[in-house]
This record gives structure tokens, sequence and C-alpha cells, in this order.
């Protein structure tokens, strides 16, 4: 059975004939061992949907620096995004959602294990891979027999390290390792599994494939594949991130703005309409009232390559952008659909982070999280639109010094360094973090100070400087 799968897996990542006859034939031949493949399932009693209501699909799509405000649903005025629009308008927008860092390795860290950057493995950016005792949500939901792929940016480990993704949960994988790697969009080869596979390149020196369109490829030929149980797709995009580039500036591309605010705009214009096509893919499969589909950033807008994040109002109404813990940095669009089961056009101020997607995938899997999480399951908040008190908020991050952040209830903390003064802020009445009021509150300093001793375990890797 296995087999089959990664036969039917592996067909799309065949590089076509270019030119001439053999272009028909390609799709000729493909065609028939995809129904020759999808046959033999039929032929076992599999269909492409035997799995059942309570277990649904699982489909978590996360772009790479995409800010708070680059969505037409999150408030954005120049950039177009009908897609993910019309994906909040079909299910769930968050509009107090956290990503795990305010960098990617360690906000991708917080998402597969359920743990704060306080106590994640990995807690920065670097070469520290996830080890053989991290238990992942793939592996979680491995229990309850999930099929599992991640496809795109990891990031959580190197060739030959206990962090590889088949090594931490994922049947299937194909994408980038190594996050440095991830910033070009046009490479030469990529991980399949645990090889390297090579990418068509053009001739006379033009780029080769955006490697955006096989990431939507592989995907969709792994929704429509038939499974025999229900299944978890880890859809990791690396759009917007650097390099800023895309095949054309379009449909931007007669705007009076600086080139590389049309690049981005091509880039996040290029994001929507693929998951678009994710979506389109489950509607006409059938899939889409047994598959709860997820869309988040990894964290805040970048300022790389003369971007320039005020351009576009990337951060929304919030300071800061990507590496810092203002609220720019971290918050991020959150939507869900799920048809059928979450009401559509909702929107919800429930204050949540990356760490509870683990014990919310866990749920919808049917499934008790372990014990001792940082992370709380959202359940109730996404499919009966309820609301509920979270726990206090970590974030850490270790670039140019030790910083930390805290949220407990509508007060959110910051300081840089252990010893600096902390900096407070009522986000209920200031969102936009512009008013230290640490002096009249003397109370939620001294608990937060408090909070921050023991929100933290200690780090080899990672220790306070």
């Amino acid at each position: 059975m296995r087999f089959l799968n990664n036969m039917a897996f592996h067909l799309l990542l065949i590089p076509p004939f270019r030119g001439g006859r053999y272009d028909g034939l390609f799709w000729q031949i493909r065609a028939i061992l995809m129904a020759v493949t999808f046959g033999m399932f039929l032929s076992l009693g599999m269909t492409t949907h035997a799995v059942a209501a309570k277990n649904p699909n699982i489909i978590f799509i996360m772009a790479d620096d995409l800010g708070f405000g680059d969505l037409g649903c999150y408030g954005q005025k120049q950039l177009e995004t009908p897609r993910l629009d019309q994906m909040a308008s079909e299910g769930i927008r968050f509009t107090q959602y956290y990503a795990g860092s305010t960098v990617c390795a360690p906000s991708r860290s917080v998402l597969m294990t359920g743990f704060h950057t306080g106590h994640t493995r990995i807690r920065g950016n670097g070469l520290v891979p996830l080890d053989y005792g991290d238990l992942t949500v793939a592996e979680m939901l491995k229990q309850k027999s999930y099929e599992t792929c991640v496809i795109g940016k990891w990031g959580l480990g190197e060739a030959g390290s206990t962090g590889l993704p088949n090594l931490q949960g994922f049947d299937e994988w194909f994408g980038f390792l190594n996050q440095k790697e991830a910033h070009n969009h046009y490479p030469q080869y990529l991980w399949r599994n645990q090889d390297l596979m090579g990418i068509p390149q053009n001739a006379n020196g033009q780029k080769g494939l955006y490697i955006h369109y096989k990431f939507t490829d592989v995907a969709m030929n792994f929704i429509r594949m038939p499974h025999k149980n229900p299944y978890f797709l880890y859809l990791a995009y690396t759009l917007p991130h650097k390099r800023v580039e895309a095949p054309t500036t379009k449909p931007y591309a007669d705007k009076d703005w600086p080139e590389p605010q049309k690049m981005l705009a091509a880039m996040i214009y290029r994001l929507d309409l693929h998951v678009g096509k994710i979506l389109d893919a489950l509607d006409e499969t059938g899939q889409s009232e047994n598959t709860i589909v997820f869309f988040c950033s990894d964290n805040g807008p970048h300022n790389q390559e003369g971007v320039d994040p005020d351009f576009f109002q990337s951060s929304g109404p919030f300071r800061g952008i990507k590496r810092d813990l203002y609220e720019g940095g971290i918050r991020s669009p959150m939507i869900v659909r799920w048809k059928g089961r979450i009401q559509p056009g909702q929107v919800s101020d429930q204050v949540w982070a990356a760490w509870d997607v683990f014990p919310t995938l866990s749920e919808l899997a049917g499934l008790k999280a372990p014990r001792g999480l940082d992370g709380e399951s959202m359940v109730d908040a996404i499919l009966e639109g309820k609301t509920k008190d979270h726990d206090p908020l970590y974030w850490e991050f270790h670039e140019g010094g030790f910083h930390q952040a805290v949220r407990m209830g509508d007060w959110k903390g910051i300081r840089h360094g252990v010893r600096a003064p902390l900096e407070l802020y009522n986000l209920s009445k200031d969102p936009g973090e512009k008013q230290n009021v640490a002096d009249d509150e003397h109370r939620m300093v001294s608990r937060m100070e408090s909070f921050l001793e023991t929100a933290r375990s200690q780090s080899n890797e990672w220790p306070v400087q």
C-alpha cells in the first residue's frame, strides 16, 4: 500500500518533457500511470473520501514573512488577496493569533512541538535540529493513522541530522531543509524525502521553475490521490520571504511603486492565488466538508532588499516588524475554513498562539494531547466561536541580545535583557504599543517580572546573555 501511495505522489515530481510532440506524450504517460495506480486502490475498496467524519483531514498552510496587514480581510487597501478574503468569508478569522517567534526556525519549532520559545528545542535561527525525543504534532497524529506530508520550508534539521522530516513523523517530504537555501525561489535542487532531486533549469541563462508552482502542484497531487486514512498536510510556502522576486510584477506592473514593492506585491498575489488552488482542489474532489484548513504566517513582515514594510502598512496598526517582539513582529493572520462545520463569516478576538496548534489538531483528531505542553486546545473557539482566557503567552528572542515578551490578558510586557526595565502596554487601549505605562502599573510589572523568572528552561544552545 505504501508503495502505491509513494508512486502516486512521485508522479507529479517527474519533470515533464518540454516542447514538441513529447510534451503531450508526457501527460498521456502520466495519466495512464495515475489511472493504473488509482485503479489498484479502488480495486482494494479504497476511495479518495474513505475518511471517518470524526477524523477530518487537516491542512495547515503557513506563509513566510507575511504581515498581519498584508491581506484585504485584515485591512489591506492596496494589495488584492481575493482568495484568502474568500477563505475568511467561508470560515473564521482570528484577530489575536500569534506566531511562535519573530523569526522562522523557532516559529516552526513551536508549531511542531507545542512548546513556546522558552521550552522548545529550537529558539533561534541556526542549525540546531529537532531530536528523537521531541514529539511533533505529525507523530501525534500518526497515533490515529494519519497520512502525513510536509511541503515547502522545513528549517528544523539538516541532512544527516535527527531533525529530518521523515524522522519527525512525516511520511512524505518535499522542499527545503535549510532556511537559507529557501531564500532562493528558483532553486536547482530540493529534497524529496532523503534524496536530492534536481529541478529542471531553462537554457540561455534564464531562470528555471518558480518553486511555489511545484509546491502547489505536489500539494494538489497529495490531496487528489487516494487515501485510506485521514491526512495531515503541512504546506509551508516561502512567500513573501526574500529574495524579493517573482516571474513578473503582474498584476502590479503598471503601478507607480518602487520596484521592490511591486515585486513583494506580486509575491503576495501568487501566495493568494495558490492558496485558492488548494481550496479549489478540495471543493472539486468533494473533500471540503471533511477537511479543516488553517492559514497563518510564521512572523511579521521583513524590511530586506529594499522592501519598506510601511509602504503597504504590512504590520497593520501595530508597532514593529520581523525580529521585534512588539505586536508587528509576532501578530499573525489566522484563517480557518471547514465547510459545513465552521459557521462562515465569523471574526474572533480569541487570544492564542502557535503552540496551541498541537493540542488543537490533536483534539480534532480525537486525541488527548500530552501533559506538559505550553499550548491549549482552541477547538471550541474554532468550531463554536467561543472565547476563553488564555494562560500567559511567552516569547524569547536571542538576536542582538536577549529579549523577552509576555502577554497577560490585555497587558503586554517586553524587556530587552534580564536586567532591563520592563516596558508595559495595555493592548485594549493601545494596540500600537505607543505608551509605556510601566511607571503607573507597578503591580502588573511585578507580576510579569515574577512570571519571567520561571517562564523558560535552561538551554545550552540558547543561553541567557
